[in-house]
């Protein structure tokens, strides 16, 4: 019995020092780069290197009660947009001035930059913790992507930042609600008003019922909110109660 006891516990630190020298093998093949310059980091653990901090501009108060764009009044409650426009959520967050981080998050949509998600979800827990906690959401909820679409990426870059956002505040992610089953053109080049007849019947409703009191739709970029409304519709109408959004940055409207 002794023997067999010595025997696990050899075994047990010989695995130590496989996955350490495994973790040392993966970090020289496939270095962590930076979030925001995609070089190789100095600062692996934070994602992205001490220079480029600075280089990231944060959306921060004044911005719009309701979408939360940047305002550069201090009496302003709004954003242009939402003055004049009816939204399905009741508000949302975002983290980042789109142009600041644009390269970055191209990179990771398009270039297969699959590992900025962790930096990303970090920087939501981190920044937006307290926002988030308040509304006490039951399901963080991402914008689904065309399955062709996904094939070819490789993965859902909402669902990818959902999930981190998951495993930091235990809120859980539910992508069985909702599904797209139009491959839409890419709303960055389109009109406000081509963006939403280009997302009609873009999403189906994948539960009759949901029962949800509180979703938190995810996704990467806002614009003019039109994907955000489209899905946040679609909930509503199946029984969701309140909805909000968070997206990594925002554009000026």
């Amino acid at each position: 019995m002794k023997g067999r006891t010595e025997g696990i516990r050899d075994l047990k630190t010989e695995l130590k020092k496989l996955h350490k020298v495994w973790t040392v093998a993966e970090e020289l093949l496939f270095p962590t780069r930076c979030a925001v310059c995609d070089d190789v980091t100095d600062d692996k653990d934070s994602g992205v290197c001490r220079s480029c901090i600075g280089k990231i501009v944060y959306i921060k108060p004044p911005f719009c009660m309701k979408c939360g764009k940047q305002l550069w009044e201090e009496d302003d409650e709004y954003c242009t947009d939402c003055s004049r426009k009816k939204h399905f959520y009741i508000q949302g967050t975002a983290l980042y001035e789109y142009g600041s981080m644009a390269d970055s998050l191209f990179r990771f949509k398009y270039a297969s930059r699959a590992e900025y998600a962790r930096f990303y979800g970090r920087e939501l827990w981190e920044k937006r913790r307290r926002w988030l906690l308040a509304i006490k959401p039951d399901a963080l909820v991402p914008v689904p992507v065309h399955p062709s679409r996904k094939r070819k990426r490789g993965y859902n870059q909402a669902s990818l930042i959902a999930k981190e956002l998951s495993g930091l505040s235990g809120i859980p992610v539910n992508e069985e609600l909702i599904a797209r089953t139009k491959r839409t053109k890419a709303q960055k080049e389109l009109s406000e008003r081509q963006r939403q007849n280009n997302l009609k019947k873009a999403f189906k409703i994948l539960q009759n019922d949901v029962k949800l009191n509180t979703i938190v739709i995810i996704d990467d970029i806002y614009t003019t909110g039109s994907t955000i409304d489209a899905v946040a519709e679609l909930l509503l109408q199946a029984g969701a109660g309140k909805i909000y959004y968070m997206v990594m940055a925002i554009g000026r409207g």
